[in-house]
């Protein structure tokens, strides 16, 4: 496959991508679990929005040039 070729499919593969969701696997300590799952009851949303919510607000405070909203 030519270098054009791999490009090509490279830049395809990136927008196939857009949107979709990767699964990871963090331990924590029992104590920040469990604030988190309060906080998700409060919230009335799962433990994994609440994480997604504090890694985007983490990432805007660190890099604000890539401040946006991740769909």
């Amino acid at each position: 496959m030519g270098r054009l070729n791999m490009a090509t499919k490279t830049k395809r593969s990136a927008k196939a991508n857009v949107g979709k969701s990767v699964r990871t696997s963090v331990s924590l300590p029992h104590e920040l679990h469990d604030t988190l799952v309060r906080l998700a009851k409060d919230k009335k949303v799962s433990v994994a929005w609440v994480i997604r919510d504090a890694a985007e607000r983490y990432i805007g405070e660190q890099w604000p040039l890539f401040n946006r909203e991740i769909a």
